[in-house]
């Protein structure tokens, strides 16, 4: 089973959702979750969706009892920051370091390379149709839950103006269903190095076959050991034999320690 989770006090959760709802043929079934209704999808595999909808923000959700076996989990989300940039992204949830926002410490998600990947093209592809004035782009790997399943969150932000968007919630749900729906399997690969938003893995997610599972910022190198790094190519759907680096965002100081660190797990390398 798929579960694609919305938490009532997100405004662009419940956009997003709405959006499924009306363009994606889901039914409400006499089932409840959290007291609230709970609606279905079933897929051309025969595999079932469920969408949830639950009382509490999605970055609190680390003790929250969701069904098992799962395939896939997809958190429906706004996104925020300060810039306030129009942005579409997808990331994987999980903690390189302290849980401040969620989560366990040091505990990341499993990641779902390829949904991911189907994902951000689905959105960049609605971006480009619809003429939204939106950054698309994957996040670096950041805040809870920290859970054992595949997951990922699919967001729409960055400001309240852009969590009202009808038209970009659209392009959201879109590619939450390619996410979910597509069988395709890429070549995963860790990528490490530069800001918060991996335009340059982005770019090269979007121009090949390469799909990023895991994605370290430039910021959390420093702080990178043996153990996390392999819990990051563990925690990933696909098998991960290479780190693609962006080179440019490594600080000087961390490239050799990076670099032996990538020799002693056996990872090959790719700058970029």
């Amino acid at each position: 089973m798929n579960l694609l989770v919305v938490s009532k006090m997100d405004t662009a959760s419940m956009n997003i959702a709405s959006q499924l709802l009306i363009n994606h043929d889901f039914q409400k079934t006499s089932e409840r979750f959290c007291e609230n209704p709970v609606y279905l999808r079933k897929l051309d595999n025969e595999e079932t969706v469920k969408l949830f909808y639950i009382e509490q923000e999605l970055v609190n959700t680390q003790s929250v009892a969701y069904p098992s076996p799962l395939r896939l989990l997809i958190f429906l989300s706004r996104h925020s920051s300060r810039s306030g940039t129009p942005t579409l992204s997808v990331h994987t949830p999980g903690n390189l370091g302290e849980a401040s926002l969620g989560g366990l410490t040091r505990t990341v998600s499993i990641a779902p390379a390829s949904s991911m990947k189907e994902a951000l093209k689905a959105m960049k592809e609605t971006q480009e149709d619809m003429r939204l004035d939106y950054q698309v782009s994957y996040e670096c790997t950041h805040h809870g839950p920290s859970l054992n399943v595949p997951t990922m969150f699919v967001e729409l932000g960055s400001s309240p103006k852009q969590w009202k968007d009808t038209r970009a919630a659209q392009a959201v749900a879109r590619g939450t269903m390619d996410a979910l729906t597509s069988e395709k399997s890429y070549s995963a690969v860790l990528g490490i190095g530069g800001p918060h938003y991996g335009m340059r893995f982005t770019k090269r997610a979007l121009s090949s076959e390469t799909a990023f599972g895991h994605m370290i910022p430039k910021f959390v190198i420093g702080e990178l050991d043996e153990e996390m790094l392999r819990q990051c190519i563990f925690k990933t759907v696909e098998p991960v034999k290479k780190a693609v680096l962006d080179w440019k965002g490594i600080r000087g100081a961390d490239k050799e320690r990076l670099l032996s660190l990538l020799r002693k797990i056996d990872v090959q390398t790719e700058r970029i």
